[in-house]
């Protein structure tokens, strides 16, 4: 029995555990920028033309930066986001990711629980996952 060529398997072995941690980081720094209102942080994780399709469907960063923006005048002050439960699928610089969302939060200055999944597309640009 032959064993692949090591160098080549390695590569692509350690090539995709880097794109797998980073695809990772990517969602808790969107957490991390979310909770903590840093919307030119927030920003720079997604594409020109990304979109965010939940609450609302604003379509480029600066609807998207509205959009974020604007969600304590509908009464959420506080919120924390934690997503868990990562399935990443690759496919060369583009992936899909599944998770689900529980998320404590205060609306309109009542304690409430958040929950949902997230279906997010994502794509290595210049090295870089975006949304």
């Amino acid at each position: 029995m032959s064993s692949p060529h090591p160098e080549s398997s390695l590569l692509d072995r350690i090539t995709r555990l880097e794109d797998l941690e980073a695809i990772r980081k990517l969602d808790a720094q969107y957490c991390r920028h979310l909770d903590d209102g840093n919307w030119d942080a927030l920003m720079d994780l997604f594409t020109d033309d990304g979109e965010f399709d939940g609450l609302s469907h604003p379509r480029g960063k600066e609807e998207m930066r509205t959009f974020f923006a604007g969600l304590a005048e509908g009464g959420l002050t506080s919120f924390w986001h934690f997503i868990t439960n990562l399935e990443i699928d690759l496919d060369g610089d583009r992936a899909t990711v599944r998770s689900f969302l529980w998320q404590p939060c205060v609306t309109d200055g009542a304690p409430a629980i958040a929950a949902g999944r997230y279906n997010d597309r994502v794509v290595k640009i210049d090295g870089r996952w975006l949304y």
